[in-house]
């Protein structure tokens, strides 16, 4: 397919948050690492004291039922029906992929390197592409919306009309909604999954900061999720993350609330990578999407000052930077880059 890359199947891209890498790549960089790779809300949910029966005892379905009864109103889910949990949406790739028979499959690029990977193990033709039409054409459908790194978003109209049109030949859309939650849900499919020709894809550690709790969230149609939940089988999900999601989804307060500091720091980080000559291309309020041809000597730079921030390989002109958590942090980015570009300067 013209404008189509093939997705190498032993390939497990780094994407982010590796420090043991990190610590490779510049062996002689400051201690502590500032961690600006990833997508993560740096301000974790304050979740209280967990009982010790959540360690000690195998997680009940009592809780197991209330998580996904949370999930299914924070997302705006049909139903609770309509929503499985599952230690982390990357477990709930390959089992996605394998619902419609192998063929075609077409992730919209740029998107997240696993999805691509997962397909073709799964025995799907993988391809990633720019092109919607060649998106139409396929067995399995993939989006991640909004978009990682661009934070571009796709208009629901159109994922609907794709779904109608992906069920009306057997084939599926998964919508991966990784960071839809700093948006409020708007333009989620979530609550449309009944129609038919969707899975949705929800994480929980990205919005609410806890990613080592590992939990994610697929929705979609009962009978597909009715799937799912029977190849996940019991406990599933551990007893702490039970715990620890069930008063994070309780907790509106807090979710407002982190929504507009998350929105005024992502203003600030703007404000110090303008600073620094650098041109923001987009993002969400979890990250911004950075375009130069300086890129690589910013990651440089950086990794040798003890900041990591997301590079890739197949797009040398662009980073990736995550929110710093404090002022402290903010400051030494700042530091940072204002070291590099008048290190840019003098070279010139």
């Amino acid at each position: 397919m013209s404008g189509s890359v093939e997705a190498p199947l032993d390939m497990v891209a780094d994407h982010g948050g590796s420090l043991t890498r990190a610590a490779r790549l510049f062996p002689g960089a400051p201690q502590p690492w500032l961690d600006l790779s990833t997508g993560i809300n740096p301000h974790s949910y304050p979740f209280g004291k967990l009982p010790a029966s959540a360690f000690a005892r195998l997680p009940e379905d009592s809780r197991l039922n209330e998580l996904v009864a949370a999930a299914a109103r924070v997302y705006d889910a049909p139903s609770a029906a309509h929503v499985v949990a599952a230690p982390g949406t990357q477990i709930l790739l390959p089992l996605v992929a394998a619902l419609v028979a192998k063929g075609h499959a077409a992730v919209l690029s740029p998107i997240y390197a696993e999805h691509r990977r997962v397909a073709a193990l799964m025995g799907h033709e993988t391809v990633e592409t720019e092109h919607m039409k060649y998106v139409k054409r396929a067995n399995l459908a993939v989006f991640v919306n909004p978009n990682s790194p661009a934070g571009s978003v796709s208009v629901r109209a159109t994922l609907l009309d794709l779904a109608a049109c992906m069920k009306a030949k057997g084939s599926l859309l998964i919508v991966d909604e990784a960071f839809m939650d700093v948006q409020a849900n708007r333009e989620s499919l979530a609550p449309y999954v009944e129609a038919g020709g969707v899975i949705v894809l929800r994480s929980f550690g990205k919005f609410f900061g806890l990613a080592g709790v590992r939990l994610g969230f697929a929705i979609g149609p009962v009978r597909l999720i009715d799937r799912l939940r029977a190849q996940l089988g019991p406990w599933a999900i551990s007893g702490p993350a039970l715990e620890i999601g069930i008063a994070a989804f309780a907790d509106t307060v807090w979710q407002d609330a982190i929504r507009r500091k998350l929105k005024e720091e992502s203003a600030r980080l703007d404000a110090v990578l303008t600073q620094a000559g650098l041109e923001i291309a987009g993002g969400t309020s979890l990250y911004r999407f950075v375009r130069t041809p300086y890129a690589q000597s910013v990651f440089r730079s950086l990794g040798n000052a003890g900041i990591l921030v997301r590079a890739f390989d197949s797009d040398h002109d662009a980073l990736r930077f995550g929110i710093p958590g404090s002022d402290e942090d903010f400051a030494r980015l700042g530091s940072a880059l204002s070291h590099w570009r008048n290190s840019k300067e003098r070279d010139s």
